[in-house]
């Protein structure tokens, strides 16, 4: 769980460094904060899912078939569940329990930031990587990635970021406690199909930090499991 533990502070001190500097910010200031660190999510999303549809064996056609299965199906899904509103009520649970009732963007940032920190491979793949054989460096990496996005987030978005540090903690440590079983699946094709629609969920996020809240991306979550599901079916995408 070192990879886990260290995620977690590491957003968390983020998330404070960017409480305590966000004050001193005028309303122009974190707006434009909002749309630099949304145009970076937009960035690393559309980074991210290129590389995997241009430089990848197993896709041959790019991969926007396995996009739009996974996020069509993976929607309903998550509309049926209604993951985001799971997500909300948490959020606002946290809000009543931490003393920030009169927070109106408590939710939307701790939702945001949960998202983005959440959604990728690298929590996955390092989670499994701590979980086997002890090795924490894709964590540590990615802890990095996370304080800076965290302590931005925070500035513009306000202190419900900083609570992403609980389902991340969750996440990746329920991954590594389950590495073991969750390593099978993890193949070089299940790790391309899952990183080529976790990419184009955090560009999701990126449009909702533009242009406010445009997709419910927590509804779309399902659609990561079924890329990896799809990476084990006799056919191509």
């Amino acid at each position: 769980m070192t990879g886990t533990l260290i995620n977690t502070g590491v957003i968390i001190i983020g998330g404070l460094c960017g409480h305590f500097f966000g004050k001193l910010l005028q309303d122009r200031h974190q707006e434009t904060l909002t749309m630099a660190c949304g145009v970076g999510t937009l960035f690393i999303g559309i980074s991210g899912a290129m590389n995997y549809m241009l430089h990848n064996e197993f896709f041959p056609d790019g991969g926007a078939m396995l996009v739009v299965i996974c996020l069509a199906l993976g929607g309903l899904i998550g509309e049926i569940i209604n993951i985001e509103h799971g997500f909300e009520r948490f959020g606002e649970w946290l809000k009543q329990k931490t003393g920030n009732a009169k927070d109106a963007g408590f939710v939307n940032g701790f939702v945001t930031a949960s998202l983005t920190v959440c959604i990728g491979a690298m929590a996955i793949v390092g989670a499994v990587q701590d979980g086997i054989a002890g090795d924490w460096t894709t964590l540590g990496a990615k802890a990095v990635l996370d304080l800076i996005i965290i302590m931005v987030m925070t500035c513009s978005l306000g202190k419900g970021c900083v609570f992403s540090a609980i389902p991340v903690f969750i996440w990746e440590g329920a991954i590594t406690l389950l590495a073991g079983v969750i390593k099978p699946l993890m193949t070089d094709a299940a790790m391309g199909y899952l990183s080529l629609v976790g990419n184009v969920l955090i560009f999701c996020v990126g449009i909702n930090l533009i242009w406010g809240k445009k997709i419910r991306v927590a509804n779309l979550l399902p659609a990561v499991l079924l890329a990896v599901a799809a990476a084990f079916l006799p056919i191509s995408f």
